[in-house]
């Protein structure tokens, strides 16, 4: 064999393995999680309403000092993480108490009814803040009218 059928071989090789990585696999991957699991292959996008409304995969900018608001950016890796602590939600009752009258055993109860863990049953304990806020909306639509 001479150099330049080493040169063509290792080109046609490149471009077989290009099509096969990177575009008949991730294609079947996708196809696959389309077909097995929508929901969270589309992203797990959280419908309110009739409406999307937000993902629960990533934080949702509220500032509003009737909602709870998602971690601060500095306390998170990523800046988009969706969860927050059950000690930094129920830090924020007192604000969302004062901006809204809601009573804080209601608020403390939503935000108990909400409670996720990290392995299922054990782990430590969160709660995601979009899911929080919906339901807000949703338990008090005379105080949240503008949102729904």
């Amino acid at each position: 064999m001479n150099k330049q059928s080493f040169g063509s071989a290792a080109v046609r090789m490149a471009v077989v393995s290009l099509l096969l990585c990177g575009l008949l696999f991730p294609l079947a991957v996708t196809g696959f999680a389309q077909v097995m699991f929508p929901y969270q292959a589309n992203g797990e996008l959280i419908t309110f309403h009739g409406r999307q409304v937000g993902s629960d995969l990533i934080a949702q900018d509220f500032n509003s000092s009737t909602l709870f608001h998602a971690r601060n950016q500095t306390l998170s890796a990523s800046g988009v993480d969706p969860d927050i602590t059950l000690q930094d939600a129920y830090s924020q009752i007192p604000r969302i108490h004062e901006a809204t009258g809601i009573p804080a055993d209601a608020l403390r109860e939503i935000v108990n009814q909400n409670v996720e863990r990290t392995m299922w049953f054990t782990g430590d304990p969160y709660v995601n803040v979009l899911r929080l806020n919906l339901m807000l909306i949703n338990d008090y639509p005379s105080i949240y009218n503008s949102y729904s």
